[in-house]
Formats: structure tokens, C-alpha cells, sequence
């Protein structure tokens, strides 16, 4: 019974791309910056070979390596598509390319956009700026309670995001306000996601409540995850990457509350039998760290991942497959911008039967994708090479 786990470190990217500039991103390097830290401690993915991948550096005590071996094959890989946005990364990965990056809004949405919402839901429009959601409905909680008004917001990324109190907007109408933008934010304005960000509690004391729910735009092509559902294997989805997908060759899903529940449901996965793809998202370093420019706090992150790693790594059968890999950059040193940073990421793949091997610098995510169908015995319906050759695996 074959098994795969390809786990998303979100955002761990480890230098950048020959392009970065083209993104506004100069002397960019996630890995290097969070190995800054004095929290920063990974013995386990060192193991692995992340530090021996093609141009990685890090700084402090894990400079000093004693062995040149590794125990995953390993890879440094390059992202094809233009743009350094966590839709379009795991779009890659999966064997989508993006021609031109996913639209974002510094100054805010055009009325061409909201004038068509407004009228749609019955509401005004509050903010209708990039803002932290933490920070938004502290500003504008208030506003919103008073006129019913809705809290419209973007980021770095391609979002469109919808805050409301759940006692203003109740839940369910909050998600149908989402599909109403959805439906509108279509082509030119086509973002990654529509965001419900719900939130509860009196004024000066506001929280976000669990109940987020991303919409998001359907992949323009056929993925890896569409050819090994129609091929009637498992394809599960831990954390967001449902949402990244739209559900589009999702056959089953359980969303996370963060990293630690994420591999959690990893590891429940890990003792159950299916044959096919177990796809996780660990979102923490991005969302938590990264945007939020926290070194400390992600290199604390990565730590805790690699002390659970060999928890996950004993659990592996005799043709089980663990990846490891990420979908972009989010260096949290720095400062010119919150936003994502367009830098390589690392590949490293490991099991019982696959055999330590350098594959350098690839050229797409999408050899990611490839390998994975490679496996099922599937040809991939898009470019991408993979990297599970008989050379690779034991008899």
C-alpha cells in the first residue's frame, strides 16, 4: 500500500532567485535569517541534508558541519511561475504554472470591485486597506458594530478579506457575503482567496474567532491532486491546502488550528490505511512569524517541527514516502515590506526504500507533482520531471 506525505513548510525558503529584484526583494534568505536565532536548533533536518542543499547558508553553531552524508535525497527547487504567493506556489507544486503573478492591492480594491459588492450584500464598506487583521478590528470593531458596515481588507497577498463581528454578521451569512465577492472577484480581479475573518467580544477587547474560511479561485489546469483522485487513490488535505484547491481533488479533508495540530493530524494519518497522497500545510511560519517579521518566534517554530520529525519519520511503512519542502519566502529579517520574498526551497524526500542523493537545483515545483504520480504509476498531464528514478530507489 503506497503512501505519500508531502508536507508544506510554509514559507521556508532558503535564498533567493535570480529575479528576486523584478519582486522588490534584495539580499533575501528565510533559512539564513531564522538561523540567526539562539533558538534556532534543527539536528534532525540537518540530518535530513537540508543545510547540504545548493546554495544553503546558515549563520551560528550549524555552520560547523562534521559530515558531508545526508540521509534524504535532497533538491533546491525553483519556482517556475511568476509570482511568490502562496496559491501559486502549491499551484506549482501540484503542476499548475502562473504566467503572471495573482493580483494584490497596496492602495486598496478599485470601485469596480466594491461598488458591485456593496450592492450585492446590502452593506457598506469599512478600511478597504492592506491591514494586520489583528490590528483591523481593533481600528474599525467599533465602526462596524455601530453601522452594520463590513470591515473590507487586503494584505501582501492576494486576498480579499471580510471581517464582522459574529452578534452583526452571523457566520453562515459572513460566508455567503464570501461567495457574493467570489463571484465578482473573477479575471483581472481574479485574488487567490476570499477570506471570512469572523471575530467576537467587546469593543477593546476583540478576538478572531476560529471559524476563518477561505474561498478560493479554482486551479486553471489539471493537478496532480485531480489525477490521483480519477485514479481512485486517497488524496487528503491537512490544513488549508483545501482551500488552496478549492476542495478541486480533495476526496478528504480536517483543518488545523496551527502547526501543532497540523502534525498531530499528521500523525494520526501515519496509522491509517489509505494508498495515495496525504497533503499538509503548516502554516505557523508564514502567518505567525514570517509576514509578522519574528525571527525568534520562527526559528522556535521550525525547532518544535524537527523535535516532532522523528516521531513522524518512525511511523513510515516499508513503501511510505515523507516530503518536506515549502511554497515560497517570508524572511522574516526583512524590513523594506511584510510581503512574501521570491527565493528557492528545499526538497527533501525520505522512506525505507529511497536512497540519499543529491538532485541540485531543479527548474519547477512542479517536479514535485511529477514524482508524486510517478509512483501511482501515473503520467503526469503537465511539464514537470520526476525525481523517483530506479536510480534513487532501493530493491
Amino acid at each position: 500500500m503506497k503512501r505519500i506525505f508531502l508536507i508544506v513548510l510554509d514559507s521556508l525558503g532558503i535564498g533567493q532567485m535570480p529575479d528576486a529584484a523584478q519582486y522588490g526583494d534584495h539580499d533575501v534568505n528565510t533559512l539564513k535569517s531564522i538561523s540567526q536565532s539562539p533558538f534556532f536548533h534543527v539536528p534532525h533536518l540537518e540530518k535530513l541534508g537540508l543545510f547540504q542543499i545548493d546554495g544553503v547558508e546558515v549563520q551560528g553553531e550549524s555552520q560547523h558541519q562534521t559530515s558531508s552524508s545526508h540521509a534524504a535525497t535532497i533538491a533546491r527547487m525553483t519556482e517556475a511561475s511568476k509570482g511568490k504567493d502562496t496559491t501559486i506556489g502549491h499551484w506549482e507544486i501540484a503542476g499548475v504554472y502562473s504566467s503572471k503573478p495573482l493580483p494584490t492591492y497596496p492602495n486598496g480594491f478599485p470601485g469596480e470591485v466594491l461598488e458591485p459588492f456593496r450592492r450585492a450584500v446590502g452593506r457598506g464598506v469599512l478600511c478597504n486597506l492592506p491591514y494586520s487583521g489583528t490590528e483591523v478590528i481593533r481600528e474599525y470593531g467599533e465602526e462596524h458594530m455601530r453601522t452594520g458596515n463590513l470591515i473590507v481588507y487586503t494584505s501582501a497577498d492576494s486576498v480579499f478579506q471580510i471581517a464582522a463581528h459574529e452578534d452583526i454578521v452571523p457566520v453562515e451569512q459572513l460566508y455567503e457575503y464570501c461567495r457574493i465577492a467570489r463571484d465578482i472577484l473573477q479575471g483581472e480581479h481574479g485574488v487567490g482567496r476570499v477570506i471570512a475573518r469572523p471575530f467576537e467580544g467587546e469593543v477593546g477587547n476583540f478576538t478572531r474567532t476560529p471559524r476563518r474560511h477561505d474561498f478560493s479561485i479554482l486551479p486553471p489546469a489539471t493537478t496532480m491532486l485531480d489525477q490521483l483522485a480519477e485514479s481512485g487513490r486517497s488524496v487528503i488535505s491537512v490544513g488549508k491546502i483545501k482551500d488552496i484547491f478549492a476542495g478541486k481533488g480533495i476526496t478528504e479533508a480536517v483543518y488545523t488550528s496551527g502547526n501543532s495540530e497540523g502534525i498531530e493530524r499528521t500523525l494520526e494519518y501515519l496509522d491509517k490505511d489509505f494508498e495515495g497522497l496525504c497533503f499538509i500545510n503548516l502554516v505557523d511560519y508564514d502567518m505567525l512569524y514570517g509576514h509578522r517579521r519574528d525571527i525568534d518566534g520562527y526559528a522556535k517554530a521550525l525547532t518544535y517541527f524537527d523535535e516532532r520529525l522523528p516521531q513522524l519519520l518512525s511511523k513510515l511503512r516499508k513503501e511510505d514516502i515523507l516530503m518536506i519542502t515549502a511554497d515560497h519566502g517570508c524572511d522574516p529579517a526583512y524590513q523594506e515590506t511584510t510581503d512574501h520574498t521570491r527565493e528557492y526551497t528545499p526538497f527533501l524526500m525520505v522512506g525505507p526504500g529511497v536512497k540519499p542523493v543529491n538532485l541540485g537545483t531543479r527548474n519547477t515545483f512542479a517536479d514535485i507533482g511529477a514524482t508524486v504520480l510517478q509512483y501511482f504509476d501515473i503520467k503526469p498531464a503537465f511539464q514537470g520531471e520526476s525525481m523517483l528514478d530506479q536510480n534513487y530507489l532501493e530493491a
